[in-house]
């Protein structure tokens, strides 16, 4: 598929996860993980970059640095206008903890401007916790109808020689635009099957006043689980058997045009199936779907393959409806340039 594309090169190893968010003057936003140096991953230098485009996403400006990292990395950014006006940020902060250099510590960090992006207010710890390993999708901020925000979060301990333990899906709260921010009461446990446990979740709001909650595994499936309490208290998560899947992770939103929801995630159900030997590079994700839902969830239909190339994977996908289309950006690096699918960065257009 045709799109706007953000090659890694020299002194840029990789281009990776971002999120939209739609500016004042009717432009729109995109920010990403761009790294520095000569390293692609995860724990190397890495900025927070954007870009605008004033012409619904055909066209993008120069890129401009919007937060420099100051630990091991900054990445994983999550854009969102919320209902104030204040354009939120959410960002993952890596630094060394002294004295325990093999167990760096990962932590959402909240922002917000009122000037579009031009200036952003000072950090908040969201976790405000001891040193720890937290992961937080790119683009998974959501704000509730009742003006609540919801930052799911996976919570991995660490386990002997630094191995990262089974992931926790826990929730962060805040009833005041990011001031201040809580965890859940209630947190979601994986079972013991999933050697990797419960990761990369991702939240939408349904009908009724009902949060759905979805997670990445290693099971086969996504999993998920339901909050009917503003996101205090989860169900048990489930295998969600709707959404066949490698362990990679998936995204959702809905179109406040059509309200429908939809999804895009890397399908392996049968019909849609890449069937051959895949290059590591791909690390298996392949191929890219599309889905929507008019019943909140309960079917999915219209699916549609965005990207089927076998020597490519596709991941960390970004989602924003404008008035005639759905941008998406996600990772998309393959052979014979990259070492892995996460160093180049695709934006495209949908259109409807």
């Amino acid at each position: 598929m045709n799109g706007f594309l953000f090659p890694h090169g020299n002194e840029n190893p990789r281009n990776s996860e971002g999120s939209f968010a739609g500016l004042s003057d009717g432009r729109i936003l995109f920010a990403w993980s761009k790294y520095t140096g000569r390293n692609w991953k995860d724990h190397c230098s890495a900025d927070i970059w954007g870009v605008t485009s004033s012409d619904c996403g055909k066209n993008w400006s120069d890129p401009h640095l919007i937060l420099k990292h100051d630990g091991l990395n900054v990445m994983s950014v999550s854009l969102l206008r919320i209902h104030s006006g204040k354009l939120a940020m959410v960002t993952l902060h890596k630094s060394v903890v002294p004295g325990r250099e093999d167990f760096p510590d990962c932590r959402p960090m909240f922002r917000y401007s009122e000037d579009d992006g031009m200036s952003w207010s000072d950090p908040v710890d969201i976790a405000d916790v001891p040193p720890l390993y937290l992961v937080v999708h790119n683009d998974r901020l959501i704000q509730l109808k009742n003006n609540r925000l919801i930052l799911p979060a996976t919570c991995h301990r660490y386990g002997k020689g630094g191995k990262l333990l089974p992931g926790i899906g826990i929730f962060f709260l805040s009833d005041d635009e990011g001031k201040t921010w809580y965890q859940s009461l209630g947190c979601c446990y994986p079972p013991e099957t999933l050697a990797t446990g419960l990761q990369e979740s991702g939240v939408v709001e349904l009908e009724e006043s009902t949060i759905l909650c979805w997670f990445r595994t290693g099971g086969g499936f996504q999993y998920k689980s339901f909050s009917s309490d503003g996101g205090n208290t989860w169900t048990h998560p489930v295998p969600a058997p709707e959404f066949p899947s490698p362990e990679a992770p998936l995204s959702m939103k809905r179109n406040y045009r059509t309200k429908e929801l939809c999804a895009v995630w890397v399908d392996t159900h049968p019909l849609r199936r890449i069937r051959f030997d895949a290059p590591a590079v791909t690390m298996g994700r392949t191929p890219l779907v599309l889905a929507r839902s008019r019943d909140e969830g309960n079917t999915w239909t219209n699916h549609r393959i965005l990207e089927d190339s076998p020597s490519h994977g596709y991941s960390y996908t970004a989602m924003y409806f404008t008035d005639q289309s759905l941008l998406l950006a996600y990772c998309c690096g393959g052979t014979p340039d990259c070492e892995c699918m996460l160093q180049d960065l695709k934006i495209v257009c949908i259109p409807g």
